[in-house]
């Protein structure tokens, strides 16, 4: 039997005098193991509100470290975090928050090698992540396991929630994510909140209707969002509600699988880098002192452009083609964007299609240039 302190009846006194809740709820919440993947965004108001709702153990899973980028919308950081791996900062924040829940640490990131390992010991997996691989690796291992998967993301305005792989009280398990999305978007065409930026109220929105939901399946009270897609539009303020079904078509999870391939990404960036020809910032910077004749070409975002720059030709990736009579082929070409992988993509389709053999690509970035040659540029 599940029992409560003073100091617990006391602090989750809310909860005890709903009706429907009451202290049985509380009870579940405290028997809970819960994982949620990605501090970030989403993971932040997910940690806060599920560590002051009292669910019994939070495991917190994430490789990354507090950036200043994180700020504007990661509100479990702090200035004072920034540096720290997300997973530490994260504990020492909730610990602070509810002494009366046992947070488990995971500073990795999850893969088919581990996945399984780490999701076995929880009752439920919440989602928040922001990367397709990692979204249908999640989905697979709740599926194998059995596990409900409470899933949420993020893009500008717009944001997503469902319950995945739910089994209600009937024995009935819903759909999955591969449910409603089969299959992955094309590489490239769905934006990471990191090129496509996000409001940053957003994801709190989000992430507590993802928290409202872990309450629900772990307490039983209430409809969970089990083969419904909750859809929400913070421009307009505009709601939907889809219904989502299996689809029975769909060939039976059984195995993970590679998904930096399954979503056709990682590998083909990766190719597409080792078939071009790289420039450092430092020998960027030494062409620029020594007044090398070069052209360098940003083929960012306008927006991402106005936040920092090299002072280069903004082309967009997808205007690259087009703007071909732009690119000078008397003289060597530098090709740049945020972390080297747009660019070398536009390099190796300017190489095959056009035969332009004078194209570099500026290793790392306008990253690599704000860490290792001017600090003080703004990173985003």
């Amino acid at each position: 039997m599940v029992t409560f302190s003073k100091e617990e009846l006391e602090r989750y006194s809310r909860h005890l005098i709903i009706p429907e809740f009451n202290i049985e709820g509380q009870r579940r919440l405290k028997a809970a193991k819960v994982l949620i993947v990605g501090t970030g965004g989403l993971g932040s108001p997910l940690l806060l509100y599920l560590t002051a709702a009292g669910v019994g153990t939070i495991g917190i899973l994430d490789f990354d470290i507090v950036d200043d980028s994180n700020l504007q919308r990661q509100v479990l950081f702090s200035v004072s975090d920034v540096g720290r791996p997300k997973v530490e900062a994260a504990k020492a924040r909730l610990e602070a928050l509810n002494p009366h829940v046992n947070f488990v640490v995971h500073n990795e990131r999850l893969t088919s090698e581990n996945a399984l390992d780490i999701i076995k010991d929880y009752d439920l997996v919440a989602d928040g992540t922001d990367n397709f691989p990692t979204r249908y690796l999640v989905n697979d291992a709740c599926v194998i396991l059995g596990k409900p998967n409470v899933y949420g993301s993020i893009f500008r305005f717009e944001g997503q929630v469902s319950v995945f792989n739910y089994t209600d009280a009937e024995g009935k398990t819903g759909p999955n994510y591969r449910d409603l999305f089969p299959t992955p978007p094309p590489p490239g065409l769905v934006p990471s909140c990191a090129e496509g930026g996000v409001l940053g109220v957003l994801p709190g929105i989000i992430g507590s209707l993802q928290a409202n939901e872990v309450i629900k399946v772990l307490t039983g009270v209430g409809e969970p969002l089990s083969g419904r897609l909750f859809l929400f539009d913070a421009a307009t303020f505009e709601t939907r509600v889809l219904k989502v079904h299996k689809d029975l078509s769909n060939a039976p999870i059984t195995e993970l699988i590679d998904y930096e391939f399954f979503c056709g990404i990682g590998a083909e960036d990766e190719e597409d880098k080792l078939k071009v020809k790289e420039i450092t910032v430092s020998d960027l910077q030494a062409w620029q002192e020594t007044n090398t004749d070069f052209q360098l070409i940003d083929v960012r975002e306008p927006y991402e452009y106005e936040i920092a720059n090299l002072h280069g030709e903004l082309i967009p990736l997808a205007e690259v083609e087009t703007a071909v009579d732009k690119i000078a082929s008397d003289k060597n070409v530098v090709v740049h964007c945020r972390s080297g992988a747009r660019s070398a993509k536009a390099i190796a389709a300017l190489e095959k299609k056009y035969g332009f053999k004078n194209l570099y690509n500026l290793k790392g970035g306008i990253l690599a240039w704000a860490n290792e040659i001017d600090p003080t540029m703004a990173k985003y």
